[in-house]
């Protein structure tokens, strides 16, 4: 089985280094303002990784929060690691709001409301010169 995140096409990088990227997730519909950090080596788990290296993709994933709250300004931010159904390491960094469609519930359950926020047309530009 080929692995999606590794042979991923049309990826919005928002920034990319010999080890990790990072990425813009534009259809997840019940979260518009969606990262990923992606690990670039096909592993699973974080233990799969050096100490080193655990510590620099845990300290892009802060920068990208940090980025992602200073262009949204959100209610939360959710970090989450799963790998259930793609076992490629990544982190997802997702921004939440009051008005989103789920809120307080993960941006994976059922819809409660209608989605009441609007994002500005270039935030992946914003947040990609926050990680620069």
């Amino acid at each position: 089985m080929t692995c999606p995140i590794c042979t991923a096409d049309n990826e919005d990088i928002l920034l990319q280094t010999p080890n990790l990227r990072v990425i813009a997730i534009h259809n997840e519909a019940a979260a518009p303002a969606f990262c990923r950090v992606i690990w670039n080596d096909h592993i699973a788990e974080m233990t799969d990784l050096s100490a080193a290296e655990r510590a620099e993709i845990m300290e892009m994933v802060y920068k990208v929060e940090a980025a992602m709250r200073q262009v949204f300004h959100p209610a939360k931010i959710n970090l989450a690691s799963l790998g259930n159904v793609v076992p490629h390491l990544h982190w997802h960094v997702i921004a939440r709001f009051e008005n989103d469609a789920n809120f307080p519930a993960p941006i994976w359950a059922a819809p409660v409301r209608e989605h009441g926020m609007t994002l500005p047309d270039n935030w992946t530009e914003q947040v990609k010169a926050l990680l620069a």
